[in-house]
Parts: C-alpha cells; structure tokens; sequence
C-alpha cells in the first residue's frame, strides 16, 4: 500500500441499538478519487463520520472492523488526531461558521494541521488558487456569501488541514447544474494536485465522471463495487441512479400491455 492509502476494513456502525453500517469494506488508493453510491438513508455520511471519528457528535458509535491511513490505524483517535494524521471532512450542507470572515473560517481549518506557519501559507495560497473569490471576500462574513460560495469556502477550509484524504459529502447538494459542474472540476484539480478523494454523491453521473472507483451502499452495506466504468454500464446502477430505463424491460412491458389491456375502470 502507498503511503496514503485509506483502508476501511468489515466496518460496522450503530446508533444504540439501530445497525447503520454492516461489515463496509473500501479502499482509497493514494492520488485516487473512490466515490460511495447510494439513496437517503444508507449509509454514506455515517461512513464519512466513521472515519472521521466524529460519529460520536451524532449519537453513534464504530461497532467493529478497522480503519487505516497508510498502514496505521485511525480509527481509535480522536478526531483532532484523524485530522493530523492526514483526513480531512467536508460535511453535507456546506456548515460554514456563518458569522465569521472567509478569512477566519480558512484560518480555522487550519487549527488541526500538523504543519506551522509556513505550512499554513502555502496552503492558504493552494485554496486562493483554486477559488480566486475567496481570496477576494476574505473580509466578508461567510453568512453572506451564496451557496456556491459557502461550498467553495467548506471545501477551502478542509483544504487549510493539508489532507491526504478529502472526505467529501454531497458537495452538490442544492447547488445549480453550472455550479455544481465548477465544484467538480475543482475536486477534479485537488485530486490532480496529490490529494485522494472520498466523495458521496448522489448526483451519480457526476460522481461516476469524477471516479475510478466506485461503491454503492444499501441499507448500511456495500452491495456493488468495481470501477466505475463497469458500474455506469450495469443495468441496476442505470436504472437506479442514473435514472436510464432499461428499453428492452420496457419495450417487454410495453408488448404485454398492449396483449392484456387494462380491464374497464368502473364507475360509482
């Protein structure tokens, strides 16, 4: 395994007695982007927080299976650690500290890197880089800024951390198409630059782009895995998540409807 490579291995998640993962396996290789599939309530943004050692903010707890960043466990420590050893987490719906500058939220992203002041610069130049309004508003409050802004700035301010690993939830989510496409060339150019993604997504045909691995989770399990062009030619992930009717089920269903038309409707 590279020196960044994140391992989850047959990991298991509750909140009391509800069983919310179920022995999730995955790997991210290093400079990878490995995307996790799926409908509400499945499962994805309880794995992102098990690795992030934040599940306990929610209520949940990591029942069994291990967790490791380059061979060495993580899932264990605190997630002040997680974040120096490397895995940063961008949560749904974007949670910028809404009353705080641009500047003061990038500035508190960088609160648990391992690096110093230097470290911190160079960072602070990689995200103006990569979202030259930020560097523009850095003096407004974050509150104020528009939804794409705010996923700009949330995306940044994991960023500050200097990650290995960008564990990304939703980052579309509410966006507009034009700008949803923007947030994905961006994550697109962070992996390119070095950085490994773990990304949910349910816009999948986004996801599926970005991807060269991809998972689709059910009801707390891994149900399929494989690259992602595999996945995108399977009939389930079309039907499913990339709403693509399978036309010889529905010419099929079509022939029968027309041999065996519907009985009268009767009337009251």
């Amino acid at each position: 395994m590279g020196g960044s490579d994140l391992v989850v291995q047959d990991l298991s998640v509750g909140y009391g007695p509800v069983r919310a993962l179920r022995r999730v396996s995955l790997e991210v290789p290093e400079a990878a982007v490995v995307t996790v599939l799926g409908g509400n309530g499945a499962g994805k943004s309880t794995l992102l927080r098990a690795v992030s050692r934040t599940l306990s903010f929610h209520g949940g707890a990591t029942t069994g299976g291990t967790v490791t960043l380059g061979g060495r466990r993580i899932d264990g420590i605190g997630p002040d650690r997680v974040v120096a050893a490397g895995v940063s987490q961008v949560p749904e719906g974007r949670r910028v500290f809404a009353r705080m500058t641009v500047a003061d939220n990038l500035r508190a992203g960088a609160l648990g890197a391992a690096g110093g002041r230097a470290d911190r610069a160079v960072a602070l130049r990689r995200v103006h880089e990569l979202f030259p309004v930020l560097a523009e508003r850095a003096q407004q409050r974050a509150g104020l800024l528009s939804g794409g802004e705010q996923q700009m700035l949330a995306v940044a301010r994991a960023l500050m951390a200097v990650p290995k690993v960008l564990l990304l939830d939703e980052p579309s989510l509410g966006l507009a198409p034009l700008m949803a496409a923007r947030i994905a060339d961006t994550v697109r150019e962070i992996n390119e630059q070095g950085t490994s993604v773990l990304l949910v997504e349910q816009n999948a045909a986004l996801a599926l782009r970005l991807a060269t691995h991809a998972h689709v989770l059910e009801v707390g399990e891994v149900t399929l895995s494989g690259p992602t062009a595999e996945l995108a030619a399977s009939d389930e992930v079309r039907r499913r998540y990339l709403g693509v009717v399978d036309e010889d089920a529905a010419a099929d269903a079509a022939s029968a409807t027309r041999s065996h038309p519907a009985l009268p409707r009767w009337e009251g």
